[in-house]
């Protein structure tokens, strides 16, 4: 039994009842919010919430389904290498609980780029705010383009309804429920999320054990004999991809610039009522995601086992490995929990995007904490903001779907990622140093590093001798912008 047996009419049902709920979820928590409540929850979010809120948001669309089919990532048997990175993590999210939020608690922000106009002054703090929202619009529409390209044949395209309209309604739903409550509502929706992507991946696990005819304790044997089972890479140096260093450290940098030096991240951690309460969030929130990346490579294993079992032929792109099994060759309830999964870790990752824009623009370029407008002002110009982010969105998407070339849009992604580099530099000279700099140039280092950096990571097997930067290359970007800010220094106080 597959899923072709599961009706469209029934999935979409399914995700009706599921957005009933996030609407039902998101009336109960916007009564009577105003703007402190849409930016910051009024600073009253019991921290276990945001704690699991946050996994949702890690675990995007995307994660939900490349995680599983990174073991064979390349065409190679990359067994359990990434929980290399994975450890790192947890690295990261320390960093950002002890050194990080003290600081953003200290000054009291409402968004995290506030630290650069207090640090620094008006360009680094505007160049920061605009990283990050030039990264979260195109990391928010990439993820939401994948997620978009499985559910639409399953779900919508029966219907007749294009894939265009599909996006439409998908960016409608989110905003319908986020326009009011704002961060107040995506705590509790992303934690109702994170719960349906977790059910996803063990109800799917536990099916393949039932098909393979083994039981949950049988797994790490069936992994081992596989040839899964490798976690630890030390053996052939700097040059390998699955180098244990390289991974554990890209992982701890990644994890500071994608969650510690993030507005989507850190603005659930700053509705926390206080900065401990934060930080018992950051931890458990480390340990809990830990455990669910293990499970999402586990699925991973026990996906490619189950695919030699069945002499099944996979999808040459992994991150359809997944999908592909569950909905093709699993019952039918795999394939709606899937469905429901895989919506969840859009949502979860697309709606705190959309409310993170909006904060961020509000605060950090229309400056709505100067009190120079009233409350009915503020909400009538959030509201268009709001809007105008969602249409933002949409833009961008059909641009990905008419260009048409994975190859390209992986491009554009990838090179969104570069504008973390900078931050990272900016943040550590600012937290490391007590140096002064010259703000009026900043804006020139910022943005030369990400090309510094893009010149060095293509040319990098040919200038040091088959070394290629892979993730750390967010290092060699941040290291940029630190000379460069010392340089900076240096010339001031000449």
């Amino acid at each position: 039994m597959n899923a072709s047996m599961v009706s469209p009419t029934v999935l979409l049902i399914t995700v009706m009842a599921y957005f009933l709920i996030l609407k039902l979820i998101s009336f109960w928590t916007s009564r009577q919010a105003d703007t402190q409540t849409f930016f910051s929850a009024n600073k009253n979010s019991p921290w276990l919430l945001v704690s699991i809120g946050m996994i949702g948001t890690t675990l995007s669309g995307v994660t939900f389904i490349s995680i599983p089919g990174v073991i064979g990532s390349d065409g190679l048997n990359q067994s359990y290498s990434y929980v290399q990175m994975v450890f790192g993590f947890l690295l990261g999210y320390a960093v950002i609980a002890l050194v990080l939020m003290p600081i953003y608690y200290k000054q009291n922000l409402v968004t995290i780029y506030g630290y650069l106009q207090n640090r620094f002054g008006f360009w680094a703090y505007k160049l920061g705010a605009f990283y990050f929202l030039l990264s979260r619009i195109i990391g928010a529409s990439f993820r939401l383009y994948l997620v978009a390209l499985v559910m639409h044949p399953f779900i919508l395209k029966p219907f007749g309804i294009s894939f265009e309209l599909t996006i439409i309604v998908t960016l409608l739903l989110i905003w319908f429920y986020t326009y009011k409550g704002g961060i107040k509502t995506i705590v509790w929706t992303d934690t109702i999320q994170t719960v349906a992507m977790i059910s996803a991946v063990i109800f799917t696990t536990v099916a393949i054990c039932k098909e393979l005819d083994m039981s949950l304790f049988d797994i790490p044997a069936q992994i081992k004999s596989a040839g899964y089972g490798q976690i630890f890479f030390f053996e052939n140096g700097w040059s390998d991809p699955n180098n244990f260093y390289k991974q554990f450290f890209a992982g701890a940098l990644l994890a500071i610039v994608m969650t510690g030096l993030d507005q989507d991240m850190m603005q659930k951690n700053l509705t926390c009522r206080t900065l401990k309460d934060a930080q018992k969030n950051m931890f458990l929130f480390s340990i809990v995601l830990f455990f669910a990346k293990l499970l999402f490579i586990t699925l991973g294993a026990i996906l490619y086992i189950y695919a030699a079992e069945k002499g099944l032929t996979l999808p040459d792109r992994t991150d359809q490995v997944y999908p592909f099994i569950a909905l093709e060759h699993l019952t039918p309830f795999v394939a709606i929990t899937f469905i429901i999964g895989l919506i969840a870790a859009a949502y979860s990752s697309a709606d705190s995007a959309l409310t993170a824009l909006t904060t961020s623009f509000c605060v950090d370029f229309l400056n709505f904490e100067k009190g120079h407008l009233s409350e009915d002002q503020k909400k009538k110009h959030r509201l268009i903001v709001h809007i105008a982010f969602t249409f933002v969105l949409f833009v961008v998407i059909y641009i990905f779907n008419k260009w048409n070339n994975m190859a390209a849009i992986n491009g554009v992604f990838k090179a969104a990622g570069y504008t973390y580099g900078p931050l990272l530099g900016l943040f550590t000279y600012g937290i490391l140093t007590k140096r002064a700099s010259w703000d009026k140039w900043i804006p020139l280092v910022v943005l030369i590093s990400p090309a510094l950096t893009f010149i060095i990571d293509i040319n990098s097997a040919d200038w040091f001798g088959g070394l290629k930067f892979g993730h750390f290359i967010l290092a060699v970007n941040g290291l940029i912008t630190f000379i460069g800010l010392y340089i900076l220094s240096l010339i001031k106080r000449g």
